[in-house]
Parts: structure tokens; C-alpha cells; sequence
């Protein structure tokens, strides 16, 4: 049976988003570093995100990358743990030149997010969920 998941994203170039994603907070396992992919390692589960530039990530899909300025393909969705997380991601994400293209707010009087685009146009979705607050 599947003992991992992993998730596998193009970038333009993959020192850049390293350095991004390194100034919001995300951590690498650097052992697996090469020229053109790195290691992302998120949250307390260490979920792994591989970055590959976007040449060698279309020889492993064999398929046309998506335009991320004009469609989506997925949106990558993370907890907070609090309001105040989800506020001081979203700066910091500003900060490192990310898109925040849905700001910091509450939504459905139970959770409280945002939304970005890190530099290759990835959608991420933030979220903190007070579960005490659902009915």
C-alpha cells in the first residue's frame, strides 16, 4: 500500500523560489537538492512539495505545463493555527513578492484565510478554522 504522497510543482527557477518560500517560513531537506529541483518540507507532517524547473518537470509529466496567469490547475491549501498566523503570512508573503489575491479575511463565521500566488503563479490557499465557531 501507499506509504507517502507527495506533491510535485514547476518553477522558472528554482533558486528564486526557494529563497520565497524560505522568507514565508517553508523549510527544505537540502539532501535532496540538485541544480534544478528542490526539497520543501510543510508543516508538522512534513508533507513534501518538490520543486522541479519547469524543463525537467515537463519531461516527467509529459504534458504541456498550465498557464498559471490565466487558469489553475490546483489550489494548495495550508493551516494556521491563528488569526494572527494568517495576517503574518500574508505580510510576509507580500514581503517576499508573492501575490496575496485574496486578503486576509473571515469567511462562513468559522474560518479565516487568505489567498496567494508564489512567484511561478501557484495558488495557495491559508487557512485557520475555528471548529468551535461551525454549525
Amino acid at each position: 500500500m501507499t506509504k507517502q504522497i507527495w506533491l510535485n510543482l514547476p518553477v522558472k527557477e528554482v533558486a528564486k523560489s526557494k529563497a520565497f518560500f524560505s522568507k514565508i517560513g517553508f523549510s527544505f531537506n537540502e539532501e535532496h537538492d540538485t541544480p534544478s529541483s528542490t526539497c520543501m518540507v510543510v508543516g508538522e507532517g512534513k508533507f513534501v512539495v518538490m520543486l522541479f524547473e519547469e524543463s525537467l518537470f515537463a519531461s516527467f509529466s509529459q504534458n504541456k505545463l498550465t498557464d498559471t496567469q490565466s487558469s489553475s490547475e490546483v489550489l494548495i491549501s495550508i493551516d494556521a493555527e491563528s488569526i494572527a498566523e494568517v495576517d503574518e503570512l500574508a505580510r510576509k508573503i507580500k514581503e517576499a513578492g508573492g501575490n496575496v489575491f485574496a486578503p486576509p479575511a473571515e469567511s462562513q463565521g468559522w474560518m479565516y484565510g487568505c489567498g496567494f500566488a508564489d512567484l511561478d503563479g501557484h495558488r495557495w490557499n491559508v487557512l485557520f478554522m475555528d471548529f468551535s465557531k461551525l454549525s
